[in-house]
């Protein structure tokens, strides 16, 4: 953190303690090689532990995650598959945060494969009868050395939306650096850690995912009506009007 961003947290009178966050990094290298879209995201992880959110942070590749769309893809013949184990810290987090490197104008691949199977998830129910994702909140973090970022943004987010994650105002942050071959974000001299704007939407983001998370949280997730759907499928139909419906 910068003296900046350290004085937010030393003023701060919000109480985030009761929070969890989980970080999900999309990087195609595996540890312990270097990445630096998780060296920007550590930036949004000392904000929040300077706050006593409990944070944890996956990097997929690291993991046997296997294509497909169902919750356990043993079941429909993969040979092996860690994303029940590695969902478990999806359901137990209050934040969400999708990392992933530009590559192609694109998210990365493995990015993609983590959506995929957030997806398969998406259709199961949360206590209050909604969709899984009701009540996170989501945001993303991109990086790269080639234009993109708000595109992959715009995926992420939508994603995340899509499935139920409430998405806070300013929910992404990114840094590129000279478009074609150059510095990557930890390189020396890439002025990556250094740069304002991205020190900027970074801070902004890291505390809009707090605060919405603490409002959600406070509210016990998002109100239940209109969204349940065994609700639905059961013939209720809120405030619609259904002359069936008794």
């Amino acid at each position: 953190m910068n003296e900046y961003q350290q004085q937010l947290c030393d003023e701060s009178t919000w109480d985030f303690s009761d929070l969890r966050a989980l970080f999900i990094n999309g990087t195609l290298k595996r540890s312990p090689e270097v990445s630096n879209t998780e060296g920007l995201a550590r930036i949004a992880v000392e904000i929040m532990e300077a706050n006593s959110v409990s944070v944890d942070m996956i990097r997929a590749a690291d993991h046997d995650i296997a294509t497909g769309v169902y919750p356990d893809m043993c079941e429909h013949g993969a040979d092996s598959d860690e994303w029940p184990e590695l969902y478990e810290k999806v359901t137990a987090a209050d934040i969400l945060v999708i990392m992933t490197p530009i590559w192609l104008g694109q998210i990365s691949s493995v990015t993609a494969r983590v959506i995929e199977r957030l997806y398969g998830n998406s259709s199961e129910l949360n206590d209050a009868g909604q969709y899984a994702y009701y009540g996170k909140v989501g945001g993303c973090i991109v990086t790269g050395n080639e234009d993109g970022i708000k595109h992959c943004a715009m995926a992420v987010l939508y994603s995340l939306g899509h499935l139920g994650c409430v998405i806070p105002p300013q929910a992404d942050a990114g840094w590129i650096g000279e478009a074609g071959p150059g510095p990557s974000y930890l390189d020396d001299g890439s002025g990556g850690p250094d740069n304002d704007f991205t020190n900027r939407n970074t801070t902004f983001m890291t505390w809009n995912l707090m605060h919405v998370a603490r409002m959600l949280k406070d509210r016990g997730g998002m109100p239940a009506h209109g969204n349940q759907r065994a609700a639905w499928d059961a013939g209720c139909r809120f405030d619609f009007p259904n002359p069936e419906h008794r």
